[in-house]
């Protein structure tokens, strides 16, 4: 598991080709396996291929010409996260009216069934990046509605999704844990 934890990459470059079915399937099944608080499994999946990816593109082409007017080169950077993607999931967990320390469990919950479709997908020869910030829309309105989300769910993650264009060999730099621990 260790080997495969140091292995993990945030892909953002993905071949054209569509992700098949049976393999989304799998990541999703994947996701419900992780720990969640009295098994409330506050997660929700929405998949966005073809035409509602299309659709997603246009969302969040208006969201970045609204918030950068006057960058339209950081607008053309951005879209390429999406445009060059075949398969987008978007995460939402559940909010629970009243009690702020169970929304905040939920969303731990969620993030670990995020962490839980990444390993798969590495498993299944597939690449994925996390988003949240710029096109990942999880801090504006936009995608919410979009997706159709109740007024109880919240965005936890835009996952972005596909067969890697190119074979990342290098290894990634990390601070190790014995600067970062502390044994009481």
């Amino acid at each position: 598991m260790l080997e495969a934890l140091k292995k993990r990459r945030a892909i953002r470059n993905f071949e054209s080709r569509e992700v098949e079915r049976d393999k989304i399937e799998t990541l999703l099944a994947a996701a419900t396996y992780a720990p969640n608080d009295r098994m409330r499994e506050p997660w929700h999946f929405y998949v966005l291929q073809g035409e509602s990816l299309k659709h997603y593109e246009q969302v969040a082409l208006d969201y970045l010409q609204k918030r950068f007017p006057v960058k339209p080169h950081l607008v053309k950077s951005s879209m390429k996260a999406i445009t060059n993607t075949p398969l987008i999931i978007v995460v939402t967990s559940a909010i629970v009216e009243g009690d702020e320390g169970a929304t905040k469990d939920n969303v731990f919950a969620v993030s670990s069934a995020i962490m839980s479709m990444w390993l798969m997908a590495e498993q299944l020869g597939l690449g994925m990046v996390w988003r949240t910030r710029g096109v990942g829309l999880v801090h504006d309105t936009a995608l919410h509605d979009f997706i159709g989300a109740s007024g109880q769910e919240q965005l936890v993650g835009t996952l972005c999704i596909g067969y890697p264009a190119e074979e990342i060999a290098s290894e990634k730099k990390r601070t190790p844990f014995a600067e970062k621990t502390t044994w009481l």
